[in-house]
């Protein structure tokens, strides 16, 4: 598909600069013996290594419904940020055991003006990765991109510690080193965490379109007396939705069928990410006119949810 390739290169193109940081914060990091850096450029390894789990979940995804996955492979994209959210935590817990080794062991790391270099320059191309992959995975409507950037911006934000704990070194205040590196810590495990709660609300197939909206459409049909019970669930750009229709008892099932595909096609005109609409056809009583009000004055907007055909989704993505 030309989504999946579209976020293929742009994943492709991240690993490469990611690796590039990665080496230039590791290898100087270890030389001056700066713990932060180090820290800093373990953070970016993660961030490549994020990279491949994305490719890994996007070739998953783009494989089509089969006997055994009837509803497709899209939510291997949603399992592939899950792992990114794994690797932040792995990636924190190491940084906060060698953070304590430090202060139990201190060691005074060497800053040069060349420390202070790298850190600008790896923050330069990180602020360039956040900005195209939170552009792009809007443009595509990619979870796993949407993940990926918000990896790297925590990225830019532990590179600024960085500098603060190097900063307070040369002013000889070498036990901010580590303490710097617990701070990376938080920037990490706080990402991870809101990875995976986004990416747990696609797993537990939680709603992800305003219910009202579908009505909406629903009822512009002729023939169509009520609309109710509205599900949906599924990705940004890949949504599932059910819902009951009902219509006047003595319609016929020819009518009643080209009915059901009047509103299918309307729906997926009007809401381009939806891929498959189930809908449940009821005769139309009072008695049901009534239960449908009340079902109507109960449903809220859902947190990811849309009100109208403007409000298309948006990545925050937090």
């Amino acid at each position: 598909m030309p989504r999946d390739r579209e976020i293929k290169k742009v994943l492709w193109l991240i690993l490469a600069l990611n690796l590039l940081v990665a080496a230039a914060k590791l290898v100087y990091g270890h030389w001056t013996g700066a713990l932060s850096l180090w820290a800093d450029g373990l953070h970016s390894m993660f961030d490549g290594a994020s990279n491949i789990i994305g490719l890994i979940g996007i070739w998953a995804a783009a494989h089509p419904p089969d006997e055994a996955h009837p509803y497709g492979h899209r939510k291997f994209e949603s399992f592939a940020a899950f792992a990114i959210s794994v690797f932040l935590f792995l990636a924190c817990f190491r940084i906060l055991e060698n953070s304590y080794a430090r202060l139990i062991d201190p060691n005074v790391p060497r800053v040069t003006w060349v420390s202070f270099a790298v850190m600008l320059i790896t923050i330069g191309i990180n602020l360039f990765v956040t900005r195209y992959e939170q552009r792009r995975s809007t443009e595509l409507k990619s979870e796993i991109l949407h993940a990926d950037s918000m990896h790297t911006l925590s990225d830019v934000y532990s590179s600024l510690s960085v500098l603060i704990g190097l900063a307070a070194v040369q002013m000889g205040f070498p036990f901010l080193d580590p303490i710097m590196a617990v701070v990376i810590a938080g920037f990490i495990g706080r990402t991870g965490f809101q990875i995976l709660f986004e990416t747990s609300r696609v797993l537990s197939d939680a709603s992800c379109v305003d219910p009202r909206l579908v009505r909406e459409i629903v009822m512009q049909i002729p023939g169509v007396k009520s609309c109710h019970s509205i599900r949906t669930r599924g990705l940004e750009n890949h949504v599932f939705v059910d819902c009951h229709i009902q219509v006047q008892s003595d319609m016929t099932a020819e009518r009643a069928h080209t009915l059901v595909h009047e509103i299918e096609d309307l729906i997926k005109k009007e809401m381009s990410e939806v891929v498959d609409v189930v809908i449940h056809v009821e005769p139309f009583n009072v008695g049901a006119r009534a239960d449908e009000q009340n079902c109507k004055s109960s449903e809220a907007p859902t947190p990811r949810a849309r009100t109208g055909k403007a409000a298309r989704p948006s990545s925050p993505k937090s």
